[in-house]
């Protein structure tokens, strides 16, 4: 049996395990939080605005009162009344013509429909196949590989990583479970079955680690823990109902966002290692190492300032509160919410920084060990 034959068959197996894992997750029963029976979100469409809420000064007061006609659901195509806030949150300015979707209330005989949100589901899957099919255009068959690992990183997270927290599994060993499987994945998708590709890997992996590390002892000496979070009251009531740990899940998102970053630093100095050495097979471990070094302090800055703006920019509706209610440097640099952006920023960062070193010495042993072996074999 040829080898692209036993990869094939590989690649099916392990589709089909991860098929049935995910088939099984999918079972998991949820806790009822709030009474939803009677209740569905369908799509629909405005037929006419009955009662508008638009006032001379060109602002919004109360709720308008419209006439849907349902597209999907046990009542569609039933034309019914309803209501639309135009909050920033919930409810839609509505016009003839608009898509919408409708929240429909059926107690016995009664029915109450409200505007929930304007319905932007076509656009939003159109932005994601824009992105997909850009990736794939100009990246080639390097650009269809790196989709079908994010798509396969999206559902990892979806469906494994969130079930098996919602079962009761540590959120921290579930996210390195989900980082070392996607890593595994995409890095075979981008890098084949190759010496570069195992040093990536592993180096991604243990960068995530040492990231993951690195925030929890940051957190155990800045006071700062899972239960800090802003939203932890609901957070709480959640964990009461279900078996979800919620103290870890400010560190397993941590690793999670940490991911993506250190995957990238570790391919690329792999494969600038393996480029060196292809060049130059003349070099040894020294010379190689400090290759991987150089190519990765200039990388360190610009992800470094990546992973501080993504943070920070995540963080801005807080900063402008700051700002403009004054608060002090004292108050502010003790928020928790101050802390834990600096703890997931500085670690995630430091997970970057020291992936470098780690990838180039991988890299660079083992190039080493199989110049050694190629040339004990031509001795041989």
């Amino acid at each position: 049996m040829g080898s692209v034959r036993k990869r094939q068959l590989a690649a099916l197996a392990f589709v089909a395990v991860f098929g049935f894992i995910l088939f099984l997750l999918g079972k998991t029963e949820r806790t009822e939080l709030y009474g939803t029976q009677g209740r569905s979100f369908e799509k629909a469409r405005v037929l006419e605005v009955l009662e508008d809420n638009e006032q001379e000064s060109g602002q919004y007061v109360g709720q308008q009162k419209v006439l849907l006609v349902l597209d999907s659901g046990s009542r569609k195509g039933e034309t019914v009344e309803a209501v639309s806030s135009s909050s920033y949150l919930y409810g839609a300015h509505c016009r003839p013509g608009m898509r919408v979707i409708a929240a429909v209330n059926e107690s016995g005989e009664e029915l109450y429909v409200t505007v929930y949100s304007q319905d932007r589901s076509l656009v939003l899957y159109g932005i994601v196949a824009l992105f997909l099919i850009s990736v794939w255009a100009i990246g080639g068959r390097q650009g269809l590989n790196s989709a079908i690992g994010l798509i396969f990183t999206f559902l990892c997270i979806i469906f494994m990583f969130i079930p098996m927290i919602y079962r009761g599994a540590s959120p921290i060993g579930a996210s390195m479970l989900v980082a070392a499987l996607t890593t595994v994945v995409t890095m075979y998708l981008i890098g084949g079955r190759s010496t570069k590709t195992a040093a990536a890997i592993l180096a991604t992996i243990l960068g995530v680690m040492l990231s993951g590390s690195l925030a929890a002892a940051f957190g155990r000496l800045a006071g700062i823990s899972g239960y800090n979070v802003s939203d932890i009251e609901q957070l709480e009531y959640v964990a009461q109902m279900t078996d979800i740990k919620v103290g870890e899940l400010l560190y397993a998102g941590i690793l999670i966002s940490a991911l993506g970053a250190i995957m990238d630093v570790a391919m690329s100095v792999s494969s600038a290692v393996h480029e060196v050495a292809a060049r130059a097979p003349e070099l040894g471990f020294k010379e190689l190492f400090r290759s991987g070094i150089h190519v990765g302090r200039d990388m360190m800055g610009t992800m470094s300032n990546t992973l501080i703006l993504a943070f920070t920019g995540t963080s801005i509706n807080t900063l402008i509160f700051i700002y403009a209610y004054g608060y002090s440097l004292n108050q502010t640099i003790n928020m928790y919410s101050i802390g834990i952006e600096i703890i997931q920023g500085i670690s995630a960062t430091l997970g970057v920084i020291f992936t470098v070193p780690v990838a180039a010495y991988i890299n660079a042993l083992l190039l080493k060990k199989r110049k050694k072996k190629h040339e004990r074999h031509i001795l041989s």
